[in-house]
């Protein structure tokens, strides 16, 4: 398949859903709407929705039912980066290769921006115009999914452990966990959620689980190797930035090469995990090697 192609075209796709359902900077608060769609729309590779998308599509479904949902995901990612990039945390100054949003807005805009993205997904995820061609549990299932995978149990919680593991020598649980939920619980809930809204039955929500658990952290991984190789103008952020303050990665903890090891098991284990799928999982398949091999 044309992965650039295809990625060149659902990202289309989530981009003219996003700028659909997002406020628009003529309704007040307009500095807030503003804010908003900044970050959203500063770039970015869509890889959550594009991997529901493909899960979706792979038991049979299609981007249509799940582009609501699909936008959700990338408004709570893009909040957690608004957030991420504050002073009381990472404290950024660029992000995607533009201004974080504090600078241009503010810190008080940009927590109020973040807020706002995370209840606006939550608004979308349970827009009943929407999610028409879902049966309600299956709604209800995927509102909980993703509560849990972006809230204390997940995201959220994986941000604090990473920030009180810096500066600190740390086991590999515990690199693990930050790992797999700071990062991977969204990805995992990607898939699922693609599974779920295409009509999936058990057996390929199980595959797709285990296809979106290995994948979530072999991103992660090679995330932390980017910021140690990678090159500044392609990130659109600082490298070394997790040296610098001293934050648990992989290649801290295991060395660059045994790294690298670890992120193509997790890809072989990705790859695996979508036999039960047949070639109808042939993007995803090679969206998992995408995720390893990316340069940004």
């Amino acid at each position: 398949m044309d992965l650039k192609a295809y990625l060149k075209n659902r990202s289309a796709m989530v981009d003219q859903a996003l700028d659909r359902w997002l406020p628009t900077e003529d309704f007040l608060p307009h500095s807030l709407h503003q804010a908003m769609r900044y970050s959203v729309f500063a770039g970015g590779k869509r890889l959550r929705p594009i991997l529901m998308i493909a899960a979706c599509e792979a038991v049979g479904g299609s981007a249509q039912q799940v582009m609501h949902a699909a936008c959700a995901l990338e408004m709570i990612h893009t909040y957690s980066l608004v957030h991420d990039d504050l002073p009381a945390m990472d404290d950024d100054d660029f992000r995607r290769g533009q201004q974080t949003n504090h600078k241009v807005y503010g810190e008080a805009t940009a927590i109020l921006a973040g807020d706002a993205l995370l209840t606006e997904a939550f608004r979308l995820l349970a827009d009943a115009e929407a999610n028409k061609s879902a049966p309600p549990k299956t709604v209800l299932r995927v509102i909980e999914l993703v509560a849990r995978f972006a809230g204390s149990h997940g995201m959220v919680g994986g941000q604090v452990v990473d920030m009180e593991s810096e500066g600190k020598e740390i086991d590999f649980p515990t690199l693990e966990y930050i790992h797999t939920h700071k990062t991977g619980g969204l990805i995992l809930a990607s898939v699922q959620v693609g599974a779920l809204l295409g009509g999936g039955d058990e057996e390929q929500f199980a595959a797709l689980t285990r296809f979106g658990g290995a994948a979530g952290l072999a991103f992660q991984i090679a995330d932390d190797i980017l910021d140690v190789v990678g090159d500044q103008a392609e990130l659109g952020k600082d490298v070394g930035s997790d040296q610098a303050r001293g934050k648990a990665t992989y290649p801290a903890l295991l060395g660059l090469a045994e790294a690298r090891q670890r992120a193509d098991e997790l890809c072989d284990l990705a790859v695996e995990s979508l036999n039960p799928l047949g070639s109808a999982a042939e993007t995803l398949q090679v969206l998992a090697r995408y995720i390893v091999d990316r340069n940004s």
